[in-house]
C-alpha cells in the first residue's frame, strides 16, 4: 500500500511540473486557442486549479509593482514532499 502512495506521489509531482512548465509556454507563447498544448494546459489545468484554489485563498499572490507572484505550485509542491517523506 506503501508504494501504492509513493507512486501516485510522484506522478502527482510530475504531474504539478508538467503544468508549470506548460503555464509558461502557453502564457508567453501565444499559443492559438486550438493548439495541442494548450489542450493540454487545459486539462492538466482542470485536475491541479481545485487543489490550487484554497491555498491561494490562503496565501495570495505576492504583487511587485504590477507583476504577480503565485507561490501555490510551490506550496503545493513542497506538501507532496512532506507526504512522500511521510509515508514512503
Amino acid at each position: 500500500m506503501s508504494n501504492l502512495i509513493c507512486s501516485l506521489l510522484d506522478i502527482a509531482t510530475l504531474i504539478l511540473f508538467a503544468w508549470i512548465i506548460l503555464s509558461y509556454v502557453v502564457n508567453f507563447g501565444r499559443l492559438p486557442w486550438g493548439h495541442p498544448v494548450r489542450k493540454v494546459y487545459d486539462f492538466l489545468s482542470s485536475g491541479i486549479n481545485p487543489i490550487l484554489v484554497p491555498i491561494r485563498r490562503v496565501l495570495p499572490p505576492l504583487r511587485a509593482g504590477s507583476m504577480g507572484l503565485d507561490l501555490s505550485p510551490l506550496v503545493l509542491f513542497l506538501g507532496i514532499m512532506v507526504l512522500r517523506r511521510i509515508v514512503c
